[in-house]
């Protein structure tokens, strides 16, 4: 397969009045033409930071510190101007924000967004723009898209509005899509339309699926990275997460699973402003020993491309 995202390094760190938040810690990962890569975590993880540091979607006026590497097909991104990197977002890597109830303008309408969209990247003419935008909405299976392209997001349901979100972000016909919990708020019937509906139209593309709904990554993609305080602590296929996670975090995320149990992870998550020295979920985890609290595990290979950041299975 060829590699069409490569991030090495990525630290996204920015200042608060308490002191640095270390969204994202020198993350490595890769995404391949065509796949759907899962990023699972809890709430406050660092995975939607990881994805918007992709596209270095921050407001300008915002003191974010961006290290590492992110190269798209042969392009950094971090070394890109920003005229440069604007002609790649939205065109070539689109991103699909959470909430869609606040990421569409409440005073346009629906069908004048995405045609807004498709103008600055493809130059086409007003009407054009707007023709497009409504085979959009019928490509996302909204029904009446001619009718629907002309009414505002409070007149469309939960569910309309993230098929919104998702023409919009396809408008352009990107490579690679960045989803940020597309299915948070949907009700379950809903929710699944939403999954297949990404299933269909990302066959030909590559995702990067943020979400912390397990049942839903288990149905979108091939692999899964889990993110715990700001670093990734687990890598492997899919299946191989499901059956045979190795990271206790993993582990105790999946047991917190009503069809597992429901046995949540005891503590808290620690402050990405004060981290724990040694592994970073020593303090929670019920396999740690009195190295885990002074050593930081690096992500290691265990087999079969399943890499895990963990003491248990240190080799050295």
């Amino acid at each position: 397969m060829t590699t069409l995202l490569e991030i090495t390094s990525l630290k996204t760190w920015f200042p608060t009045r308490d002191g640095i938040v270390k969204a994202v810690n020198a993350v490595d990962l890769k995404i391949e033409e065509k796949e759907k890569l899962g990023l699972i975590g809890e709430t406050g993880s660092g995975k939607s930071i990881l994805g918007m540091s992709i596209i270095r979607l921050f407001h300008s006026s915002a003191k974010i510190n961006i290290e590492g590497k992110i190269v798209y097909k042969g392009k950094d991104l971090l070394r890109l101007s920003e005229e440069e990197i604007r002609k790649i977002r939205g065109k070539e890597i689109a991103m699909i924000l959470q909430n869609p109830a606040t990421s569409l303008n409440p005073v346009l309408k629906v069908g004048d967004q995405i045609a807004e969209a498709i103008q600055l990247h493809q130059r086409l003419a007003k009407r054009a723009a707007s023709e497009k935008a409504v085979e959009m909405l019928e490509a996302v299976k909204i029904p009446a898209p001619d009718k629907m392209a002309n009414k505002y997001p409070h007149e469309f349901s939960g569910g309309m509005k993230e098929r919104a979100m998702i023409a919009m972000a396809l408008a352009c016909d990107p490579s690679l899509i960045i989803a940020d919990e597309p299915t948070k708020g949907l009700d379950v019937t809903i929710k699944m339309q939403v999954v297949k509906l990404l299933r269909e139209v990302t066959k030909q593309r590559s995702m990067l699926f943020i979400t912390h709904d397990l049942g839903v990554a288990a149905e979108v993609c091939d692999n899964i990275a889990v993110m715990y305080a700001g670093e990734l602590v687990e890598y492997a296929k899919t299946e191989d997460i499901f059956k045979n996670p190795l990271h206790p975090y993993t582990q105790g995320f999946l047991n917190s699973l009503p069809e597992r149990g429901l046995k949540p992870i005891r503590g808290m998550s620690p402050s990405l402003i004060n981290l724990p020295d040694g592994c970073r979920f020593h303090p929670r985890c019920d396999y740690a020993t009195g190295i885990c609290k002074t050593r930081h595990p690096e992500m290691a290979e265990i087999g079969n491309g399943h890499f895990v950041r963990c003491l248990l299975y240190d080799r050295s």
